[in-house]
């Protein structure tokens, strides 16, 4: 079965995170999408997270009605933080007749080369990369690798980020969250501090 992780910490996830791995599950040659939940991305700030059950709760909320999109607490077991290659090894023991995938916007792409060990993933791994609007250099040599798969998929541009300050500031955004994640945030209050 050929498995694409769309790695994120889900702060909350909304509908382009969604879109985005819908398009994967059906577009792609890829099975089945697992949003893995980052209980700690190594390039964020943790004390601006929601607890690592109540992103995944709504990861589980926004993809039940997905079957080929499957939420994944696989990092929550591992020691943090959380390094992509030392969850691919452990994927990759756990599951050994599984063919995993990397999915990531072109953002992430351009920041490869920091990451721990990238060339192990490069050498290991296919990488399918979501189109991101971006003033940022392209890395064309990534980007022409054998291994990075460009998807011709819709841009999105909707952020957490915008999402948490904008509920923060009493804004109505519920188009931009699957209606049950809208009702677990509201009902819990989240982001309203």
């Amino acid at each position: 079965m050929k498995i694409g992780l769309y790695f994120g910490t889900y702060n909350p996830i909304h509908v382009g995170h969604l879109i985005i791995a819908n398009h994967m599950a059906e577009f792609a040659d890829l099975d089945q999408i697992w949003m893995v939940v980052t209980p700690h991305n190594p390039l964020k700030k943790k004390a601006t997270l929601l607890d690592d059950h109540q992103r995944l709760q709504m990861v589980f909320l926004a993809t039940e009605d997905y079957p080929k999109i499957k939420p994944s607490d696989i990092e929550f077991k591992l020691p943090q933080p959380n390094y992509t290659v030392n969850t691919l090894v452990h994927l990759h023991e756990k599951y050994p007749t599984h063919e995993f995938s990397l999915i990531m916007g072109e953002d992430n792409l351009k920041t490869l080369h920091k990451w721990k060990n990238y060339e192990v993933i490069l050498d290991h791994y296919d990488i399918y990369v979501y189109p991101r609007i971006s003033e940022e250099e392209e890395n064309i040599e990534l980007k022409s690798h054998p291994k990075v798969h460009v998807i011709d998929a819709p841009i999105v541009e909707i952020s957490s980020t915008f999402i948490r300050n904008s509920i923060k500031e009493g804004k109505n955004i519920q188009p931009l969250l699957p209606p049950k994640v809208w009702d677990y945030i509201d009902h819990n209050n989240f982001y309203k501090k």
